[in-house]
């Protein structure tokens, strides 16, 4: 019971963070302006992985995509690529898990079979968990880079005036959703993990000996045996009576007058 409760609720939370990844990739606010100088705007810039957005103050929202692909910063280019990486391997491993569910049972599938896919499925969350973390991670290492330098940038030493040449990013809501999606998965895939080892059946160094019954009809004799497997012709034993002069059954068929006496 213990077992198949672990391995159901590993399965739900690999789901839900497998689930959140696929959001977070396709959110825009990967990154957002920062307004700490300059609360009051007229427009709002984010970006996110796929696209660019303005949005003004009448509530009105232009989108841009990136029409290019070569021109993107290489960091960009990779984070799309572990989020990418993260998606696919987390929806094959959702397939396998499902297939891997104790309560549900297709045709003979021994357990055995299903402690093989429970573990490669946790394994795979485990990958996929890690992918999310460390896309979301190299996007905000960059952020904060960047920030830093747009800050050098804009305090100037000229009679310690601050001139806000270069917009400033921050975090943007779908890099709190990857972190604690790809930690999801990451738990789920563990637990899955865990789980394997109550569906694996122990084995034990006991080896069973195939015991075959010998053929029907064996008779034993002192002597030796003779084996009648009852395909052939029965004989009958014959008895030597009166010295030799009759049979067993010449004396059954003509008794003697010894018979009655």
């Amino acid at each position: 019971m213990a077992v198949t409760a672990c391995q159901g609720l590993g399965f739900v939370v690999s789901l839900i963070g497998t689930a959140g990844i696929i959001a977070a990739t396709c959110m825009d606010q990967w990154s957002t302006q920062d307004l700490y100088n300059n609360p009051v705007t007229a427009v709002f810039n984010y970006q996110g992985l796929w696209r660019s957005c303005v949005r003004e103050s009448s509530g009105f929202t232009e989108c841009r995509g990136y029409f290019t692909l070569l021109g993107l910063p290489a960091m960009l280019q990779a984070v799309r690529a572990l989020m990418i990486v993260g998606i696919v391997l987390g929806a094959i491993s959702l397939l396998v898990s499902i297939f891997a569910l104790k309560c549900i049972r297709i045709g003979s599938m021994e357990d055995s079979a299903k402690a093989n896919m429970t573990l490669t499925s946790g394994i795979m969350f485990i990958v996929s968990g890690l992918c999310a973390i460390a896309g979301v991670s190299v996007f905000a290492n960059m952020l904060v880079t960047n920030f830093w330098m747009s800050t050098a940038n804009m305090y100037t030493g000229m009679g310690g005036m601050v001139q806000t040449v270069q917009t400033r990013y921050t975090f943007g809501a779908a890099l709190f959703v990857g972190w604690v999606a790809g930690g999801l998965t990451l738990i789920g895939g563990v637990m899955m993990c865990i789980a394997c080892r109550g569906l694996a059946p122990e084995e034990t160094n006991y080896k069973a000996v195939s015991y075959h019954a010998s053929g029907h009809n064996v008779a034993y004799k002192p002597g030796g045996f003779k084996a009648s497997t009852g395909f052939g012709s029965n004989t009958k034993n014959k008895k030597i009576y009166d010295g030799g002069a009759r049979t067993e059954e010449d004396v059954q068929s003509h008794p003697s007058k010894y018979d009655y006496v």
